[in-house]
């Protein structure tokens, strides 16, 4: 399919006031080297997966940008019986990263390593009524302007950055679309649904992170213990035990109970996002799907969420871990 749009008429053209929102969201999901692009008029959406067994979204909504503007190929530009794939593309994640924070990127500190109340941790975190919202000025910094231009199918997408006078342009290669598919979940077949603090999952991840395991478990059950999440690994056992206080649980739909075990370094993948996001939607479907959709505040902009899918261990690959599991009280 050729395409007729040009520099002059390109197919997308936004611009964002803070190339440090885009950084920070995109480097949510930077657990793969490259991602799957997809242009809409509703926002960009990035796709990566790993073995197909993980896989993370970011949406950078419309509203992200100060200005955005999308040009598809009118139906007379393609073919009746050809799928119109203009507006997807791949491209090198850790590249775009790079050149996003060609300025310098204040990282943020990980505030939930610390048990200290001052920093929102688990002791802290509920009780000083939430915590400065990661996407401020005060944390940022201020903020560079980013200008993304995608002049047709084939073509490379343009990064034009501008800070302080300063401009830099780059001019980043695409490549051809991979044949990607979502990891199936059954929303309507739901096994458990739990909304909470985003913090409290993050410092439960990396607390059991101290016995470098190689498998989470996670039982959810209508009664106690409601909600845990436990590991085995060459320094021991560790697990960690929600209780279903409304202040910790805010939504908790559990039908039955219900095991399952995942990759512990896919799991832990996500924590960038654990940290950044106040809320943290934990569902799961009758194959094991874990999906976690996570929702992110950016200050002046409103609020954006983030999706990431678990692929469970196999029963007969986790047969251990899950008869371990079901001795639990």
């Amino acid at each position: 399919m050729n395409s007729v749009h040009n520099d002059a008429n390109p197919l997308l053209t936004a611009v964002s006031g803070s190339v440090r929102h885009l950084f920070q969201l995109l480097k949510c999901i930077a657990f793969a080297t490259k991602a799957q692009v997809r242009i809409t008029p509703e926002g960009i959406r990035f796709t990566v997966e790993e073995s197909r067994v993980v896989q993370g979204v970011a949406f950078l909504e419309k509203s992200l940008f100060t200005s955005y503007n999308y040009a598809p190929p009118t139906s007379s530009q393609t073919d009746d019986d050809e799928i119109d794939d203009t507006a997807v593309f791949q491209i090198s994640l850790a590249a775009l990263l790079e050149t996003l924070q060609i300025f310098g990127v204040n990282e943020i500190k990980d505030r939930w390593a610390s048990r200290d109340p001052a920093y929102g941790g688990m002791m802290g975190a509920l009780g000083r009524g939430g915590r400065p919202a990661v996407f401020g000025n005060r944390v940022l910094g201020m903020p560079g302007v980013c200008r993304l231009s995608y002049a047709a199918k084939g073509e490379p997408l343009c990064v034009v950055l501008e800070e302080e006078g300063v401009t830099t342009s780059c001019e980043m290669v695409t490549y051809e679309p991979e044949d990607q598919e979502e990891i199936p979940f059954q929303r309507d077949a739901l096994t458990l649904k739990i909304i909470m603090r985003s913090n409290w999952l993050h410092d439960a991840v990396n607390e059991l992170s101290s016995t470098s395991p190689s498998r989470l478990t996670m039982a959810a059950s209508p009664s106690a213990p409601y909600l845990v999440l436990s590991s085995n690994g060459p320094l021991g056992s560790a697990a960690v035990e929600f209780s279903k206080d409304q202040q910790l649980l805010e939504t908790f739909q559990v039908p039955k109970r219900t095991v399952n075990t995942y990759k512990y370094s896919l799991i832990k993948a996500a924590t960038r996002a654990m940290s950044l996001a106040s809320k943290v939607c934990i569902r799961g479907d009758e194959q094991g799907v874990l999906s976690l959709q996570f929702m992110i505040e950016v200050e002046g902009v409103g609020v954006h969420f983030m999706d990431f899918r678990f692929v469970p261990f196999l029963p007969e690959e986790g047969e251990d871990d899950l008869e371990s599991n079901d001795e639990m009280p």
